[in-house]
């Protein structure tokens, strides 16, 4: 017999299959001799008590053979010869499960990556840490996997009804992930280890007959009759296919523009901008598990908080527990900050973005610019953060009690940022909205998260990437432009998806969408 079972467990208890076993019986009144084997299908943390307990859910084996857990297999034929193919322009998550999602209907892949590959790229975000130096097509956002390859490999969204998360996740597990992240509540695979995933993913999609073309930097449209028909790169060679998908992430402001002089149709988006708080782990620990010392069975803790600021809202974003801040500007003399966490979270600090809704009224100074007012709006932004920090991708900071008190700080603690912090008022970095939003947000929530606000922590500018502030428009049957047919506008750089999970899904749905037109050419 198989049965679903519901388990409240003390963390030490749920690190233990022996006791594990032992709730199942007692649970069920049946001898533990019975039970077989189990398999975990749902886990999360419950840390509203001051003593805080994992949730399990199994499928527990009694009186029956035990199986492993099911995971579901893939197979990708040979698209060397086939009749059709598909530019994908980008090698991140979107282009990349759109690429794997076309080798399985039967149509080759090219993918164009303006970056590298992430071996090579790895030196070029050492040298953007160690040395200041940035190479505007290899960082932390350009480059194979995309911004997600380097930025944490958080696996978590609500956007399942734009496609299969589990699909995404078993695809991940058959390119070497953890089998762990097909029953945390809150996925996770870490930087250090995703990297040699997505690899894995690439050396498929070759081996299949699909292509995976490395510093190919796009810089044309060929387009006839307002059918797309191909693409020209920067190194003067063109690819011609049957269909393009446009999946180059939220920081490709080149595209944009490319688009926005070609009269083609975008629309402006509203996002986030604030800042990332850097505080010490253990205090994270203590305040979210009511403790001095974390157990060592529980991971290091998270947060996440939302507050409404004059009919904005103010959120935590991306927080990264045993994290680091890392540099992720795409030029020089712009500052953007973002974070990322290893696989065991082992760092000494916790980070979070805390940013602030934007929308058209917020940059009306900018409206000559038309759809693209809110990308100049943001490049304003990093560039005042950039030369407040005074060079190299040194960032601006303050301490957290001095953000909230409009004082400059005397000193600052340390800080995980590489290239190094600088102490700088804020308020003169950061739009005056933004600015007084995130002051009164911090206030609200140090009052619900008592010892939040504290000179332990840390405020660095800017985070200003959470999402595009474009969106290229797509029709919502055939995923098509409206204007170019052909032309299909796909995850986080078109305005589709906030994530990697929502992206694949968003690139997996396109891909679905080109499979069933190319039938009926």
């Amino acid at each position: 017999m198989q049965k679903i079972i519901s388990l409240r467990l003390l963390p030490s208890e749920a690190a233990s299959e022996t006791a594990i076993k032992d709730w199942v019986a007692k649970t069920e009144g049946i001898n533990v001799e019975t039970i077989t084997g189990f398999t975990i299908t749902k886990r999360s943390i419950d840390a509203r008590s001051r003593n805080p307990l994992i949730n399990l859910q199994l499928k527990a084996y009694i009186n029956e053979p035990f199986t492993e857990r099911e995971v579901l297999s893939f197979h990708f034929p040979d698209v060397r010869n086939v009749r059709h193919s598909a530019i994908i322009i980008g090698g991140g998550p979107a282009g990349i499960f759109a690429a794997l999602q076309l080798i399985e209907k039967g149509i080759k892949p090219i993918i164009l990556e303006r970056g590298k590959d992430v071996r090579a790229r790895r030196r070029d975000l050492a040298k953007l840490n160690k040395e200041g130096e940035i190479n505007p097509e290899s960082n932390y956002c350009y480059g194979e996997g995309g911004a997600g390859t380097y930025s944490d490999g958080k696996l978590y969204t609500r956007s399942n009804k734009r496609g299969s998360i589990d699909r995404v996740l078993n695809l991940f597990v058959h390119f070497g992930a953890d089998e762990n992240i097909l029953y945390e509540a809150h996925p996770h695979i870490g930087t250090n280890k995703l990297p040699g995933i997505i690899t894995a993913m690439r050396m498929q999609i070759i081996a299949a007959g699909g292509e995976f073309v490395f510093e190919k930097k796009v810089t044309d449209l060929i387009i006839n009759e307002q059918r797309i028909t191909g693409v020209k790169t920067a190194d003067g060679n063109t690819f011609e296919a049957h269909a393009v998908i446009l999946a180059t992430g939220h920081s490709a402001r080149d595209i944009y523009e490319l688009l926005y002089s070609k009269k083609i149709l975008l629309e402006a988006k509203p996002f986030a901008l604030g800042v990332r708080v850097e505080h010490p782990q253990s205090l994270i620990d203590s305040i979210q598990y009511h403790c001095s010392v974390r157990n060592p069975y529980l991971p290091p803790a998270s947060y996440s908080w939302v507050e409404q600021v004059n009919e904005k809202g103010v959120f935590s974003f991306c927080m990264c527990p045993g994290g680091i801040i890392a540099p992720a500007a795409t030029s020089p003399g712009e500052l953007v900050v973002n974070g990322w966490s290893p696989s065991k979270r082992n760092n000494p600090f916790a980070n979070s973005g805390i940013v602030v809704a934007t929308d058209m009224i917020d940059y009306s100074a900018y409206k000559k610019y038309g759809t693209l007012a809110g990308m100049f709006f943001q490049r304003a932004v990093e560039i005042k953060a950039f030369n407040a920090g005074g060079g190299k991708f040194v960032a601006p900071a303050q301490r957290l009690t001095d953000f909230i008190q409009n004082k400059v700080s005397n000193d600052l603690p340390d800080c995980s940022y590489l290239p190094g912090i600088r102490s700088a008022a804020l308020g003169e970095v950061l739009p005056g909205f933004v600015h007084k939003r995130l002051q009164t947000a911090f206030l609200a929530y140090g009052k619900k998260m008592k010892g939040y606000i504290t000179n332990e922590a840390l405020v660095v500018a800017t985070e200003s990437r959470t999402s595009s502030p474009v969106r290229i428009p797509r029709n919502k049957e055939t995923m098509q432009h409206p204007q170019i047919k052909n032309l299909y506008p796909c995850g986080e750089g078109a305005g589709y998806a906030g994530g990697i999970v929502s992206a694949a899904m968003d690139g997996e749905k396109v891909a679905l969408q080109i499979a069933a037109a190319l039938k009926t050419v």
